[in-house]
């Protein structure tokens, strides 16, 4: 059965134990979570993920790890690393697993060219055997491709298409309207409505780790033409967005988690542990809305 490719596609968070290990139960039993949600399926090992906080070997591990309990899911391997002997090891595991893409986000730090950074991209997409995801974030890569940039990879059969976490909704638009059979993934939660009503063919977002369902009847209702009805679910979403970000988005989506039932530990250092009072506000203004 051929997998669908389009839909809602939840940024798995990655849960450690007391040891500081990856807590294989629990990331199973957050992929069921999701299943049960309506996820079209998942990706794997990304920001939300904290893939840059992983060792290459834990990376492999949590792709494992999904693929185990989710194998007829869309998966998506986020291989990104400014390494790119890692990016091409993780690539290559994924391929190994039968994942449906690869994705990266553009090599960072050192403000490479943008003939430098295509060169990755390219050499990852022709060797990992994989259709690639050009992860497109400027806010936090500083890596901002223009629209004419997105065409060159757009225009090649190896490149699927784009995780496109970016507020230039007239951009995106320009990308899919140019290139109606590549895919074009909304990537900010709270403006995902807004990307969905400009073309894109799915969302791929960490608050789905826990309100997935939200965001499958966002889309479900736009599909419908009940635009009113979906505003009023992404108005909802977007309250508990804002108290995510008055915390700290990746530490507060776990200890969100934790209040859920789950033992999702905290992120790794340097991030900070939520405070008893961030704890208390997460109770009182985010749990009893999801």
């Amino acid at each position: 059965m051929k997998k669908d490719l389009k839909g809602i596609f939840t940024a798995l968070l990655t849960p450690f134990d007391e040891h500081d290990k990856i807590n294989e139960k629990e990331l199973e039993k957050l992929v069921r979570f999701n299943i049960e949600k309506g996820v079209s399926g998942f990706y794997v090992c990304g920001s939300t993920g904290e893939a840059f906080l992983l060792s290459t070997d834990e990376r492999k591990y949590v792709m494992d790890i999904v693929k185990s309990c989710a194998p007829d899911k869309t998966l998506i391997a986020h291989i990104g690393s400014v390494n790119e002997k890692e990016a091409h090891e993780l690539a290559e595991h994924a391929n190994k697993l039968s994942y449906d893409m690869i994705s990266s986000v553009a090599p960072y730090y050192y403000k490479f060219s943008f003939a430098e950074i295509k060169g990755y991209y390219t050499r990852l997409a022709q060797s990992g055997g994989l259709p690639m995801l050009v992860y497109h974030i400027p806010a936090f890569s500083g890596v901002n491709f223009g629209v004419g940039e997105l065409r060159e990879f757009l225009a090649e059969d190896c490149f699927a298409g784009i995780k496109y976490t970016s507020n230039d909704f007239f951009m995106m638009e320009q990308c899919k309207s140019l290139f109606p059979n590549k895919l074009v993934y909304n990537g900010y939660d709270e403006m995902c409505l807004a990307g969905l009503s400009m073309g894109a063919d799915g969302a791929i977002g960490s608050t789905y780790n826990f309100m997935a369902d939200k965001f499958v009847k966002i889309s479900k209702l736009l599909a419908e033409g009940n635009v009113e009805s979906a505003r009023h679910i992404q108005t909802e979403a977007n309250r508990i967005i804002a108290v995510l970000c008055k915390i700290g988005v990746m530490m507060a989506e776990k200890e969100v988690m934790n209040q859920l039932g789950f033992d999702f530990g905290i992120c790794r250092k340097p991030f900070a542990r939520p405070t008893e009072e961030q704890k208390s506000m997460i109770a009182k203004e985010i749990i009893p809305y999801i």
